[in-house]
């Protein structure tokens, strides 16, 4: 393209905000316009994100000075964007939060679950929720794109396979999911104080983690759910193990077909399952600074259990990653365009 898409991000000092600025930076379509934050105003980028040191020049700009753009980017935590919206709406054409405040369609659902009436109602349908291996059509020329929650992202993309089979209706599903410490933010808290965050392994939201309402949405009510989140000793990441009781037996070559068959043609939903191997399960380890979901599974012998096994790097394909992939997506671009970078190893 020869004119480059201005774009700017509200919120940008915070992790999802410096992954963000960390990709458009290197983005062969996008011109960063602004980058905006109250506690940062008139610092270099790299006061706040210091891996971005010498990479560019951009300084953080106060909020109440945001100008109009082609695209806004909204990094802010949950609330803030719905009571903004339209302030945000007359600034730039096309918008993607990623926060929660847009992801669920329905506003008594949202209620239920975040435990007071959303302060936009009006806007939540239109918002297309932003994971683009379940809604690339809706995407494709839309306006407004919610964020994607990371314990659902996660979990979504391990049993959408064989919810769209019909193999999870009347079954339980149990997803224990292990997430990193940035799912908290880049806030400090009684919780995140080293002395008490390291060697913890802290069971955090054993029962109603309020993501189980984007994954209800997706993959629908006509399976039981059970979801717990536990916080370990890691930074980025996240890894669902999901314990699924089937009605009928499967076997390794059944699910081979139906996962293939799923993500075959997908660029960032990897097939993870080897014989032989310390990785030969999917491995948050693997995945830091990539947009990859890596999914595997197991069937547990003369059981109708089968489990399925996923990582993420909650702040990439959880969050900024995916946000970028559905930008892609909604302006007809490669959808892996900026997002190339395979990972390291070791790490």
């Amino acid at each position: 393209m020869n004119k480059k898409l201005n774009v700017s991000i509200v919120g940008g000092s915070g992790y999802v905000g410096g992954e963000l600025l960390r990709l458009l930076l290197f983005h062969p379509n996008v011109n960063i316009k602004q980058i905006t934050s109250v506690s940062q105003t008139g610092k270099f980028i790299h006061h706040a994100h210091p891996n971005l040191r010498n990479v560019s020049d951009l300084k953080f700009s106060h909020p109440d000075v945001l100008e109009s753009c082609d695209l806004l980017f909204l990094a802010q935590p949950h609330g803030f964007a719905a009571k903004r919206i339209d302030h945000f709406a007359s600034l730039a054409e096309r918008i993607i939060d990623t926060s929660a405040d847009f992801r669920l369609r329905d506003k008594a659902v949202y209620a239920q679950w975040y435990g007071e009436p959303h302060p936009s109602p009006n806007w939540l349908s239109k918002f297309v929720y932003g994971l683009p291996e379940r809604h690339r059509a809706e995407l494709g020329g839309a306006n407004y794109v919610s964020g994607v929650g990371c314990n659902a992202t996660v979990t979504n993309l391990a049993l959408a396979p064989l919810a769209d089979a019909g193999l999870l209706k009347g079954t339980i599903v149990v997803a224990d999911i292990k997430v990193g410490s940035s799912e908290g933010g880049g806030q400090p808290n009684e919780g995140s104080h080293h002395p008490e965050r390291s060697g913890s392994v802290r069971s955090f939201k054993p029962t109603g983690h309020r993501h189980q309402a984007e994954i209800r949405q997706l993959l629908g009510h006509d399976f039981e759910l059970y979801m717990s989140v536990t916080s370990i000793e890691m930074i980025r990441g996240a890894l669902v193990t999901a314990h699924c009781l089937l009605a009928n037996k499967l076997n390794d070559k059944d699910l081979w077909k139906i996962y293939r068959d799923a993500y075959k043609q997908e660029p960032f939903v990897r097939l993870v399952k080897q014989k032989t191997g310390i990785f030969r399960y999917p491995d948050p380890k693997l995945l830091p600074g990539t947009n990859f979901c890596d999914v595997g599974f197991e069937v547990e012998e003369n059981s109708n259990r089968v489990v399925v096994i996923a990582a993420i790097d909650n702040l990439m394909k959880g969050a900024a990653g995916s946000a970028v992939q559905a930008m892609n997506v909604m302006l007809g671009w490669s959808e892996t365009m900026g997002l190339e970078f395979p990972g390291l190893h070791p790490v």
